[in-house]
This record gives structure tokens, C-alpha cells and sequence, in this order.
């Protein structure tokens, strides 16, 4: 007892609660800090899609996810864009490889698919069903989505042509989804206006030269920077 009566007396009680404020405050800031740090990691955003979303026939570099990067980078944002577009895939093959896809935990998505269902004639409700199990997924996991469509020719005839453009805008609804209905929308317009096809498509008039591509990324820029909002702040 006379120990700790001499340790009071020696410092002080003023002395002992002083230090215990300072060593609160220092944790606090200590955990402050913590969470500063945790707030400013990069989010990690996967595109999941085809080949336009693959890079399909372009040098690297030239790509939609080097170009869309470059662009959000060029902005300021904190965000790392994860190529998940493969060659050839249907919304079927997206959505059997949707497990493997969210293993990089991303923290929000682009959904591009749909063209090669179109290349192949498929039943517009199979590809909805597809769709809506994808983005059912994501929302299930809180993973914020960007639904990227595509128009059906008019060869198809008018009934596949509405049900596959419908199917878009009406998944992004019932999904919470951002919605860009159209990606070649700015090559068509910038065919409209005169300029010559090849100069925003490839031999194939299937898939955007590099230009074309830079046409589809400031369309896409903005709609994803909402996607990062939505997917945890202002990266």
C-alpha cells in the first residue's frame, strides 16, 4: 500500500490522467489512420464480357480496358480495371464462369455480353434468363453493376430485334443496374455523320479498330465513374 500511495504521491493524479488522455488520443488517431488507409484502397472493377470487352484483333494497349483504364487513371481515380472479356462467349458462357470471375473480388462490375448470342441467333429469352441470373448474382453479393447492351439488327426481323433491345434497359431496372444500352452507338453516329466504316472498324466491320474503341470509352467513362461511386466513393 505504501508503494502505490508513493507511486500517486510521486507523479500526481493530475500527472497519471494526463497520460491516460494523451495515450486515448493517440489510439484514436492511431485507429483514424487505420481507417483512412482502408477508405483509400483501390477499388477493383472486372469487365465481363466478349471480345469487344477482350481486346479482340488490337495491339495491347489498344484495347476497351487499357483505354477505359488510361481514361479513369487520366481523371484521378484510385481503380485497377480486371479483364475478364473472352473471345467468342455467349451470356451462357458468362454465366458458367461467373464463380471464377468474383474469386478477384471485385467490388462492382461491367456486364458486356450479348453479341455473340446475336452472331448466333439465340432465343433473346435465353439470353435474358442469362442476364438476369448474372446480375441476380452480383446484387445477392452487393456488388454494384454496369449493364452494357447491344442493338439486333434488322435482318432478325422486328420481334427479336425489340424483345433483344428490350431485355437490356428492363434488367438494368429490375436490377438496380447502370445501364449503357448501346456500346457501338458512337461508331454508328460517327458513320452516320460521313466518316468512312474502317475508319472506327476493324477488316471484319465486327469489331472497333482502336479509334473506334476510344469512341466506346468516352461513352463508357462517365456511366462508370457513377459505378465507382456506387461501388465505394470517389476513387
Amino acid at each position: 500500500m505504501k508503494k502505490v500511495l508513493c507511486t500517486f504521491s510521486r507523479y500526481g493524479v493530475s500527472d497519471w490522467a494526463g497520460k491516460l488522455r494523451r495515450a486515448v488520443t493517440v489510439g484514436l488517431f492511431t485507429l483514424g489512420a487505420g481507417i483512412s488507409v482502408a477508405q483509400a484502397e483501390t477499388l477493383r472493377i472486372t469487365a465481363l464480357g466478349d471480345s469487344l470487352t477482350q481486346g479482340y484483333g488490337l495491339e495491347q494497349g489498344e484495347g476497351l480496358v487499357p483505354q477505359l483504364q488510361a481514361w479513369l487513371d487520366a481523371r484521378g481515380h484510385d481503380v485497377e480495371i480486371l479483364n475478364a472479356g473472352v473471345s467468342g462467349d455467349t451470356t451462357s458462357g458468362g454465366l458458367a464462369r461467373l464463380d471464377w470471375t468474383l474469386a478477384d473480388e471485385p467490388d462492382a462490375m461491367i456486364v458486356a455480353l450479348g453479341g455473340n448470342d446475336l452472331l448466333r441467333g439465340i432465343d433473346p429469352a435465353l439470353s435474358r434468363d442469362n442476364l438476369d441470373r448474372i446480375l441476380s448474382r452480383l446484387e445477392t453479393e452487393q456488388i454494384p453493376a454496369l449493364l452494357v447492351g447491344l442493338p439486333a439488327p434488322a435482318n432478325y426481323g422486328p420481334e427479336y430485334q425489340q424483345d433483344f433491345a428490350a431485355m437490356y434497359p428492363e434488367l438494368a431496372a429490375e436490377h438496380d443496374a447502370l445501364l449503357v444500352p448501346d456500346m457501338l452507338a458512337p461508331l454508328m453516329a460517327r458513320v452516320e455523320s460521313g466518316a468512312a466504316p474502317e475508319t472506327v472498324m476493324q477488316g471484319d466491320m465486327v469489331h472497333p479498330n482502336a479509334t473506334g474503341v476510344g469512341l466506346v470509352v468516352e461513352q463508357l467513362g462517365p456511366v462508370v465513374e457513377e459505378l465507382l461511386t456506387r461501388a465505394g466513393g470517389n476513387s
